[in-house]
């Protein structure tokens, strides 16, 4: 507690994140009787480690910075470059290793972690680094460009530990266009954070970045080549992996040689141990951070380290406050990947639910973890899809309050309740904000969006995956008060996805880069890169894998094409209309066989081939490209399919050619990028074979022309396209198709199907006609221009790909030997077909490994 008669003097020592933390809440809740000296060994001020990633994308060293106003402040003195190396606990004072002492009436031990390395003979090779300090990765790239300039090729990569931290080294070192290798121990990635089945997902997720993964390799010695730089990983198994660069991310040990020295109390595994006001055995000494020691645990997260802060902060000023202990909660910032687990996600509480949802085409896996009445959330995992983090994780103790299928269900699914959090819920667990006091800064402090009560509370300034929800606590306070909603896109961009979508249309910029230096800040999420991705395709028609757009995509269009759940891909040519002639079956037939692919007709008329390894993606499409056939694109939000009965060229009920106008519809809108997924469908008479009304676009013939019905909608949540116009020629039809298709394009928000659109419009389906055929916005002019690029653009996308060596480069599964497949495929024979082995098939061992066989057993 600080004595108001004079100065207290607050020593902290370490510079990282909490310290930072701790010296801005002292800040702001001391007057002036208080002088702080912070002290760290780094050369630089404290920085956004949760964030050393971006460094690779091109962020600057300086961009990583914390709120550097804290150090403007008469009362804090920042010393860097400088080690604490002695602890005089009589005297209260600190030694330097420069010599220099500092007095204390506090103490805070702030020193974190180190990184640790595998006891192995040879992990002190060069090119052997730690991914912890912005010096490790400043001297990692050093390194790297002196190592490719001499080697003259392609290096090779690996992580040695595949938690959270080894997967973003992965992706770091794939940013520096090293060929990266993620070397586990267990038998699934992030062990830590999930179960067998996600961890399994996740890895499919990886790979499909071009990134291999090695499970059950523990790493036994490091060889040196010639020059004495590391050159290849040996493994238990006697298994030899090469390795220009290798990076360790085998976990962190505490810094806690100071309290030993001190004879402060420390646990037998590391740490110091602090009671619940982080206070040590000395009471004039409190440590936070990863440092601490809290119920036997030392904790590696960013989070529970600012809530230690907090807490001695309010200690420190004279309040009272208590640690509550570790909610452990991360989420993957790998781009493009989405990982996140809360809570009790292993359901070791007694008698815990399971509530599991599993979608292996869209490579999705969600695990909710619930109290034993089903109503209590304990916790869980969301692997391919966490966009519901920010909605569940705040809900952790407390009831769902409606079917927990609700949270899990994709966008179109079951809708997840409206309601209001409850006060106490915790909303930013990095800085450890309440809903209460995010309600407490929009009525009494004035906030009016997310980025003020940002500033205000804390809340989404450290890995921001709170943002969304601190968004709608704001939303809805600020309609109780009568005050308008911000519709911003993310906390990149204060524009909603439709006014970017025009700010870009009349800037004429082209890249991501471009866009956020002019309309937005920050690097961007995995909100705004693919709603930009999208909209550039439309507006520019660049290749999804050209320059930045390869960084922006989805997980599917990485690699143009849909994972399955055992890491293998589909593969879906084009059918316009769900034609086909004999010579493209047999073709379809004889790669099928080929590469030993499962084949099954879809709902939208054409043929899907299942199994297909990342490495014969490009020589299928080859064989199918030279056949005639080009992508299908079944992995983008794009036009997938114009379904068709045979209409008036077999069928005796026949009024008009549905068959002609759906190739022609096909061929017109292929390649084109919505907001979400188009489908249409094409009934040559009222009997609607074609079921065109569950379409975005239904097309019905009549004896009098085409009826034209919008915004149908399959899934959880069917709706009926409503009727827009009747009787057009095939000239107005199509026109009306253009108009509508670009009209959404332009206006909808990101992920909305045309059928929620529709349902929003002003006017509704006469406002919508009077747009569409009466040019009441004055835009049809620009609409229709803008079709006729998309048509003149087109340019099929396998195609192209299999033109450009670089794009090819992506298509790799194993670095080392790109022919070789996955020994982890296993597959079982069913009604003459191959499918994936269950785990249960496996252990009997009674299965078809990849590679042995290309033939069919049946």
């Amino acid at each position: 507690m600080i004595d108001h008669t004079k100065v207290a003097e607050i020593v902290v020592v370490g510079a990282g994140m909490v310290a930072h933390r701790f010296v801005e809440s002292v800040l702001t809740r001391a007057d002036s009787a208080v002088r702080i000296t912070l002290i760290g060994d780094e050369s630089r001020a404290p920085y956004d480690r949760v964030g050393l990633t971006s460094y690779f994308s091109g962020v600057a060293p300086e961009d990583l910075a914390l709120a550097p106003d804290v150090f403007a402040d008469d009362r804090v003195e920042f010393i860097s470059n400088d080690r604490v190396i002695h602890i005089d606990r009589a005297a209260r004072s600190v030694r330097t290793r420069s010599r220099r002492e500092f007095r204390y009436d506090r103490l805070i031990l702030a020193t974190g972690s180190y990184a640790a390395r595998v006891a192995v003979d040879g992990s002190d090779l060069p090119g052997c680094f730690v991914y912890r300090t912005l010096d490790d990765v400043q001297s990692m790239r050093r390194f790297v460009a002196r190592r490719q300039a001499e080697l003259g090729r392609t290096l090779r990569g690996a992580v040695i530990g595949g938690g959270l931290l080894g997967l973003e080294a992965a992706g770091a070192l794939q940013a520096l266009n090293i060929e990266s290798t993620v070397v586990q121990a267990s038998d699934r990635l992030m062990s830590a954070q999930l179960d067998f089945a996600g961890g399994s997902m996740l890895r499919q997720l990886i790979e499909a970045k071009g990134i291999a993964v090695r499970i059950q390799s523990r790493t036994t010695r490091l060889d040196p080549d010639d020059s004495g730089a590391v050159t290849a990983l040996e493994f238990e198994n006697g298994d030899f992996h090469r390795a220009d660069v290798v990076v360790f991310t085998v976990g962190v040990r505490p810094r806690d040689e100071l309290a030993r020295g001190a004879q402060l109390s420390v646990h037998p595994r590391g740490g110091v141990l602090i009671d619940e006001c982080c206070r040590t055995s000395d009471p004039a000494i409190l440590a936070i951070g990863e440092v601490a020691n809290f119920d036997g645990r030392c904790v590696g997260l960013v989070a529970p380290g600012y809530a230690m802060a907090e807490v001695a902060a309010t200690l420190i000023v004279g309040g009272e406050a208590t640690f509550p202990g570790f909610v452990e909660s991360t989420k993957l910032k790998l781009s493009g990947v989405e990982v996140a687990s809360f809570g009790d996600a292993f359901a070791r509480t007694d008698r815990a639910l399971d509530v599991v949802y599993s979608d292996p085409v869209a490579g999705v896996y969600k695990k909710l973890v619930l109290s034993d009445d089903a109503q209590t959330l304990l916790g869980g995992i969301l692997v391919g899809d966490a966009s519901a983090y920010g909605s569940l994780r705040p809900l952790i103790g407390a009831q769902l309050g409606t079917d927990p299928v609700a949270y899990l269900m994709p966008e179109g699914g079951v809708d997840a309740p409206s309601g209001q959090l409850p006060d106490e819920a915790v909303v930013c667990s990095c800085s450890n904000v309440t809903a209460g006091r995010i309600r407490e800064a929009v009525h009494e402090e004035g906030c009016t969006d997310a980025n003020a009560v940002k500033a205000c509370t804390k809340a989404g300034a450290t890995c921001g995956s709170c943002v969304l929800m601190v968004k709608k606590v704001v939303g809805q306070e600020l309609t109780k008060l009568g005050q308008d909603v911000s519709h911003a896109l993310c906390e990149h961009f204060d524009m909603s996805r439709r006014q970017l979508f025009d700010a870009v249309r009349v800037a004429e910029l082209t890249t991501f880069s471009a866009i956020i230096e002019r309309f937005g800040r920050g690097r961007g999420c995995d909100i705004c890169k693919p709603a930009l991705a999208s909209i550039l395709s439309v507006l520019v028609g660049d290749h999804v894998l050209d320059g930045e757009n390869a960084s922006l995509q989805d997980t599917n269009d990485h690699v143009m094409a849909n994972m399955q759940k055992d890491g293998t891909y589909s593969v879906v040519p084009r059918m316009p209309g769900g034609e086909v002639t004999p010579a493209g079956l047999v073709t379809i037939g004889q790669i099928a066989q080929d590469f030993g692919l499962y084949t099954k007709l879809t709902g939208g008329q054409r043929i899907d081939m299942f199994g297909a390894r990342l490495e014969q993606l490009p020589i299928i499409w080859q064989r199918l490209v030279d056949a005639g056939f080009e992508s299908g694109q079944a992995y983008g939000k794009s036009l997938r399919t114009v379904k068709s009965c045979v209409g008036s060229t077999w069928c005796r009920f026949g009024v008009l050619d549905s068959v002609g106008m759906a190739v022609q519809l096909e061929l017109r809108y292929r390649g084109l990028r919505a907001p979400h997924k188009l489908k249409i469908g094409v009934s040559g008479c009222a009997r609607e074979c074609a079921e065109a009304r569950s379409k975005d676009v239904g097309v019905i013939a009549t004896e009098t022309g085409w009826n034209m019905y919008v915004g149908g909608n399959g899934g959880f949540t069917p709706r009926h396209a409503e009727l827009l116009a009747s009787d057009l020629s095939d000239e107005a039809l199509v026109q009306a198709i253009d108009r509508f298709f670009m009209y959404y394009i332009r206006t909808a928000d990101r992920l909305q199907r045309t059928a929620s659109w529709c349902e929003e419009l002003d006017g509704g389906i006469d406002g919508l006609r009077a747009v569409i055929f009466e040019d009441s916005l004055g835009i049809c002019a620009d609409l229709d221009a803008a079709m006729a690029r998309h048509v003149d653009n087109y340019e099929d996308e396998w195609a192209a790909t299999l033109r450009d060596p670089d794009k090819l480069a992506r298509f790799r599964s194993f670095i080392n030997a790109a022919d070789v497949p996955d020994p982890s495929l296993a597959y079982v024979p069913t009604r003459g077909q191959l499918r994936p082995a269950t785990a249960e098939e496996r252990a009997s061992n009674s299965v078809v490994i990849a590679g042995t066989t290309l033939a069919v057993r049946s």
